[in-house]
């Protein structure tokens, strides 16, 4: 009886969460599976005729693919993740290993204040920094207009780069956290045998703080890539004044306006899968190269 009772004390614990887990996670992704493989049939003008659930087999994911706006929304995000994720990420390091150095003075501080734009919710954030982008509001283009540069920070061409310039400023706090957790990690015994080798701080920063952060920025690094391809909040926001963005201009945008602006949730959930499935690979790609380089 006693040992009937350990085995299912854990189980019993673990229930809780195993069930949010459950309702939360696997079923969600399980319904947008099913439904990407279904087509939904309304008959009658109005669908007063009942409708109908067939099998589509790879049809919505013949739809999604066949649909030119949504293939250059992930190849404008594979764009956008190259160049801010690369940016973010040496931030986000640079700014780890100056408040982590002997000589940085009131770290605390700056730690609350570099991480303080991660707790303001995307569409905020956005909102406040429309204020630089917008003309006739933006003080930052009326200061251009008088030394007679004209900025245009919502055009075609640099609306991206505005929208890049938005999540970095939000994100590069939060993975400097991250990195400092690591490098709290590191042993004083390995500093104290440098300062005795005669080592500076460069030389400390490069052969002994990089390699042994590694795993953070692998970490951190994989979490930006999903989220480059997650990005929503920020152009929906802009949208509204920047007539360069369209309706798909990333991939979760293009499966928003597909499941509500056309009501084709089939479509939208092949959309969403395909998400999903380039996020994967690609951060199983980038792991799979890091690992290769560590051997």
């Amino acid at each position: 009886m006693k040992g009937t009772r350990t085995t299912w004390a854990p189980w019993t614990l673990l229930a809780p969460f195993l069930a949010l887990f459950l309702l939360t996670f696997l079923l969600p992704i399980a319904v947008a599976i099913g439904s990407s493989f279904t087509t939904v049939t309304r008959s009658g003008v109005f669908g007063e005729k009942g409708v109908t659930t067939q099998f589509a087999w790879f049809a919505n994911y013949a739809q999604a693919l066949g649909n030119p706006n949504f293939i250059a929304s992930i190849g404008r995000m594979l764009l956008f993740g190259v160049v801010q994720v690369t940016l973010m990420i040496a931030l986000s390091t640079v700014l780890a290993l100056l408040l982590e150095s002997a000589s940085a003075r009131w770290p605390g501080m700056f730690r609350a204040v570099y991480f303080l734009p991660y707790g303001i919710p995307g569409v905020i954030a956005t909102i406040l920094w429309s204020f630089l982008y917008v003309p006739g509001l933006s003080p930052l283009i009326d200061l251009g207009a008088a030394v007679g540069v004209q900025l245009d920070f919502l055009g075609p061409d640099t609306v991206l780069w505005s929208i890049a310039n938005i999540v970095t400023w939000t994100y590069t706090g939060y993975n400097m956290m991250i990195i400092i957790a690591q490098l709290k990690s590191i042993p004083t015994e390995v500093y104290e045998a440098a300062k005795v080798d005669g080592a500076g701080p460069w030389r400390v920063a490069r052969s002994i703080q990089l390699p042994l952060i590694r795993p953070a920025l692998t970490l951190t690094i994989v979490f930006s890539i999903i989220g480059t391809l997650q990005l929503f909040a920020e152009p929906q926001v802009l949208q509204s004044v920047a007539p360069a963005i369209d309706s798909e201009y990333t991939p979760n945008l293009s499966a928003y306006t597909t499941a509500f602006a056309y009501n084709d949730y089939n479509v939208a959930a092949a959309q969403s899968v395909l998400i999903a499935l380039v996020a994967f690979l690609l951060s199983f790609a980038f792991l799979r190269l890091t690992n290769r380089r560590s051997r």
